[in-house]
């Protein structure tokens, strides 16, 4: 399912913190967010999940405005792994990731058998089979982490959005999970930190700076030493990674960037 986000600004506190974005996410692609801390990055996901209303612009899946469909409705096409992630699950794990089914039952109607084979599979997915009569909280913060994307796999979306969702997460379990989302083949909205991650796993970036998508295009396209310098205010050099061929970032952690001024990176096309 195509994402498309138009004209899209979101304010609160009485400030605008996205500002006319436009993008899109193509089906069965990984798009990500790349961006400065404050750049709108999460803003921008939370009004693909719901969570925020925009002051204007629409989010539209499939050509059809999100704003438009019923809460239930857009469960069954989005999925979100917010950064705002509860603690306080009085819960097994397996309850948890149960939860994800919630838009497919009617009140108080008990699981099935399809239920239970697609939690077990997104246990399994995610590598918490062994662990579903723990308790949620007595898991570590990685292991949190992966109860809840195991969640979003249970909703069986169309569409998932995961905001920075290797937070916590140990190296291994980091490289893990990108993998996965390689082979889950959904459409799928991603805000990450690590631009050498983003660079491996994403088809196609979107880099937002002040509220405002700069740039868009292929990783290799984007993520040059001028959008370095521009954006992020660091020196860098973009190299072929020995191992993959993806692009690699090399850092210059002596020295920042020459220059800190006004962003004036040439958006690419890629509404």
């Amino acid at each position: 399912m195509r994402v498309d986000i138009e004209d899209l600004h979101v304010a609160y506190a009485g400030r605008t913190v996205v500002a006319g974005a436009h993008l899109m996410a193509a089906e069965g692609e990984i798009t990500g967010l790349v961006g400065p801390n404050g750049s709108g990055k999460s803003t921008l996901l939370r009004t693909v999940y719901r969570h925020l209303k925009p002051a204007a612009g629409r989010v539209l899946l499939a050509g059809a405005d999100i704003r438009e469909m019923t809460p239930v409705q857009s469960a069954r096409h989005v999925a979100a792994l917010p950064q705002e992630r509860g603690s306080d699950f009085e819960l097994t794990v397996r309850e948890v990731v149960v939860m994800g089914r919630t838009p497919y039952k009617r009140a108080f109607a008990g699981e099935n058998a399809a239920d239970r084979d697609v939690v077990a599979r997104a246990l399994a997915d995610v590598g918490m089979d062994g662990h579903a009569g723990r308790r949620f909280t007595d898991l570590s913060g990685g292991e949190r982490q992966r109860v809840l994307l195991a969640r979003a796999f249970a909703q069986d979306p169309d569409v998932l959005v995961l905001d920075e969702p290797t937070n916590h997460l140990d190296v291994r379990h980091q490289v893990e999970l990108l993998a996965l989302l390689r082979t889950q083949r959904r459409t799928t909205l991603v805000s990450l930190h690590d631009l050498n991650a983003a660079a491996s796993v994403c088809d196609r970036l979107h880099v937002l700076h002040a509220g405002a998508v700069v740039a868009s295009g292929r990783p290799r396209d984007v993520l040059t030493p001028e959008l370095m310098a521009e954006v992020f205010g660091v020196r860098a050099a973009v190299v072929d990674h020995p191992l993959t061929g993806d692009p690699l970032i090399a850092f210059d952690h002596r020295a920042p960037a020459d220059a800190e001024g006004s962003v004036t990176v040439e958006t690419h096309a890629g509404r």
